[in-house]
């Protein structure tokens, strides 16, 4: 009889390792896209009022009541100019006073 001289057999670890990075990586993927619709700036041209010039920009008043920093304007209170607004922070405005 002849001797077969036979190597047991080796379990890959790649596979485990594959299955980990790719639950990972589509993980991140979705997190990058919840994360870019949600929090990724809607901005609209509106009339506004300016209530205040401050150091951190102009404070205005939108046609629907909302305070927004419009940034560095040249306006003074009471006046009215086109400013963009981020319609998202309108939404969480109102979703953190639901009496408006």
């Amino acid at each position: 009889m002849s001797a077969i001289n036979r190597q047991p057999s080796k379990k890959s670890g790649k596979m485990p390792t594959l299955i980990i990075a790719g639950v990972i990586a589509i993980g991140a993927a979705l997190l990058f896209a919840y994360l870019m619709f949600y929090t990724a700036p809607t901005e609209t041209i509106e009339l506004v009022k300016i209530i205040a010039v401050t150091d951190n920009g102009c404070i205005a008043e939108t046609m629907d009541g909302y305070a927004v920093n419009i940034g560095d304007c040249n306006a003074k209170p009471d006046q009215y100019v086109d400013a963009l607004v981020d319609q998202k922070t309108k939404e969480r405005a109102a979703l953190m006073n639901p009496t408006n």
